[in-house]
């Protein structure tokens, strides 16, 4: 019987009872005649007043000459000398036997509602403390985790790309849970728990599933902050009662989800080794490697900060093997597409690879909902199938924004925004080692008034110091712009998050990465903040007063030197600076082959389909536009 139904018939009894007793009491209201005294009954009787009584016991009821109705109790230990009275008055005698069991449902009923409430608070109380076998809204002391049965298991591996070496690490965990003998034979263990990491949305609890689908095995699932409540113990009562599921339902796999909001290393904070979590957490180290040992049971965690885990979590007879589920690279990303793109129509002109190449980054949450995205602009415009140009308009609105096109910008304020993001575009094109200039475009986005877009030719996953210097040469460019065009005093507030950035980057070059020649490769670490360091607040300040200096001078000159490249690029390059601003004036947004078109020295094609909007019939000089156009991300936002 389900919680639900236990609780209505619950409810359903206290109503019913509820209403029994309101309804004897107001029937037993109607029925009692009024009482009299003893005394004034016996006057009534030798008056000749009194017409016929009906002795119950020691209740006398009274039926006077005028036809109203009396009751008393009589005081004496017997009815002789009443009876005696009553006979020689000629008064009518009527008794019937006293009822027992009306006297003790009267008692009953009168006593119904404590003994209600009492049973109520009792029922509550023990569903507080976890037991009775219910598992009401009060079950505090019960395990959260949701059990999906093999029938219910869906995914396998077939429904998870872009993660190859991650599955070929856990295939391991399907093949013992299918045969475990296999391995038992030769004294093998399976890993009992594996850790997987990796960054938000790429796959860790989908990847779970598969396993779970794959060995045809019971899953649970659960998140570590449901361990987690406000009573003391409740978070370790939940760990036993859900380890005590699973070894009933043996072989099976245990998933907690972020298990750094349970797992985190104890006494790194206040409160000493007593409080809620920590007690979880110890429930948790007992049940995955104490004395009794929970075989045929194996925990997969997923988390994206494993470096503040607790060591005993990550010790061998625990999670002792660690699965990494990183970004996809550009083969991840289109296999992961290929998975999404199952359950949407497609155009012939749709291909994954392009758009793979043009979304380095993604995750693969990113790129089911780029596919979502794409599926509803299509239903906006009423097509039948979805096309790269809704791809490509769902890859703009989720990189820069959706467009705010009730924004009304002045002539002045758009030519600004113009020459700053033709400056980014510049400086980037002519800088080495930077990404090629995909698009460009003055259209408010989101927060910004204008965006510079770069498509990086292949993924990336080192910087030398030569492309980190073209990247704060190219965020500077936007800045340079504006200054060499409309002068010092009408520099405007939009490179604030160009200014940020570049800053961060060659701090990060001289602190961290060691690219620094004056101060060289060794990582200062120069935040300065409180940390604790046992039960105690500490300032903490790895560097001297001297060092600090040196280093706030060297990315002054980092900044500088690179500063001064870009507005000799901009200087050397004026004429496509304001060929590009004029063309972004018209056109509002310029792709690939018209940037193309500029840096040749020719006036830009118009874009696709500008007549049908009414553009015109401008002449292109240039090649005809079209093709390909995938997307990279950002560079400059003003």
């Amino acid at each position: 019987m389900s919680d639900m139904a236990k609780n209505l018939i619950l409810w359903v009894i206290i109503a019913v009872v509820l209403m029994s007793v309101f309804s004897n009491f107001q029937e037993s209201s109607t029925q009692v005649a009024e009482e009299i005294p003893y005394s004034e009954f016996l006057n009534d009787v030798k008056r000749g007043e009194v017409r016929e009584v009906l002795i119950s016991g020691d209740q006398i009821t009274i039926e006077h000459a005028s036809g109203q109705t009396y009751k008393t109790f009589n005081p004496e230990t017997d009815n002789r000398a009443l009876i005696g009275d009553l006979l020689e008055n000629g008064v009518t005698i009527n008794a019937e036997e006293a009822d027992g069991d009306s006297m003790l449902l009267q008692i009953l009923i009168s006593w119904t509602p404590f003994l209600l409430l009492i049973a109520v608070w009792i029922y509550f109380m023990r569903q507080m403390q976890g037991g009775g076998g219910g598992r009401g809204a009060m079950s505090f002391g019960k395990s959260k985790a949701k059990l999906m049965t093999e029938e219910q298991s869906k995914h396998g591996f077939s429904d998870v790309a872009g993660c190859d070496e991650a599955k070929d690490d856990v295939k391991e965990l399907v093949d013992f849970l299918r045969d475990p003998a296999k391995f038992q034979r030769l004294g093998g263990t399976i890993p009992r728990g594996v850790l997987m990491v990796g960054p938000p949305g790429t796959g860790k609890t989908l990847l779970a599933k598969a396993i779970a689908g794959e060995a045809r095995v019971p899953f649970f699932s659960i998140s570590g902050s449901d361990f987690v409540e406000m009573f003391v113990g409740v978070g370790a009562s939940r760990v036993r009662d859900m380890f005590q599921q699973a070894k009933k339902q043996a072989p099976c796999i245990i998933f907690i989800d972020e298990l750094d909001a349970v797992g985190r290393q104890r006494g790194a904070g206040l409160g000493g080794g007593h409080d809620e979590r920590e007690q979880t957490l110890n429930q948790m180290l007992v049940e995955m490697d104490g004395f009794e040992g929970s075989e045929g049971i194996i925990v997969i965690a997923a988390t994206n900060r494993p470096d503040v885990l607790d060591p005993a979590l990550l010790r061998p007879g625990r999670f002792d093997r660690q699965v990494v589920v990183p970004l996809p690279d550009v083969r991840g990303r289109e296999q992961i597409l290929q998975v999404h793109m199952r359950q949407v129509p497609l155009a012939d002109d749709v291909k994954p690879e392009i758009i793979a190449r043009g979304t380095p980054g993604f995750s693969g949450a990113d790129l089911q909902n780029l596919v979502n995205e794409a599926a509803l602009f299509a239903a906006r415009s009423d097509k039948e199938r979805v096309d790269q140009d809704d791809f490509e308009k769902a890859k703009d609105k989720i990189m820069m924004g959706s467009e705010r096109k009730s924004m009304v910008m002045k002539e002045e304020e758009k030519k600004l925004t113009a020459y700053h993001e033709a400056g980014h575009a510049i400086v980037g094109l002519n800088s080495p080692d930077h990404d090629p200039v995909h698009k460009v475009s003055i259209i408010p986005r989101g927060r910004a008034l204008g965006v510079t877009m770069f498509l990086p030719e292949e993924d990336r996953y080192s910087y030398t110091k030569q492309r980190l210097d073209s990247m704060i040469a190219g965020l500077f460019g936007g800045r340079i712009a504006e200054e060499l065009i409309f002068g010092g005093d009408h520099v405007t507030t939009g490179a604030q998050n160009d200014i940020q950035r570049s800053t961060e980057i060659a701090r990060n070059m001289v602190t961290k990465w060691g690219l620094s020649a004056r101060l060289g490769p060794l990582a200062y670490g120069e935040e300065q903040g409180e940390v604790f360091i046992g039960k105690s607040m500490a300032q903490q300040k790895e560097v001297s007063d001297e060092t600090q200096h040196a280093i706030d001078e060297e990315v002054r000159a980092i900044i500088d030197s690179n500063y001064t490249a870009a507005e000799k690029i901009l200087r050397d390059h004026m004429d496509k600076l304001h060929l590009m601003a004029e063309a972004l004036m018209k056109y509002e947004t310029i792709d690939r082959g018209q940037i193309d078109d500029i840096m040749r020295g020719q006036r830009p094609r118009p874009p696709k389909g500008w007549e049908d909007r009414g553009g015109g019939d401008d002449t292109a000089q240039g090649e005809p536009a079209g093709g390909e156009r995938p997307i990279g991300g950002p560079v400059g936002e003003h």
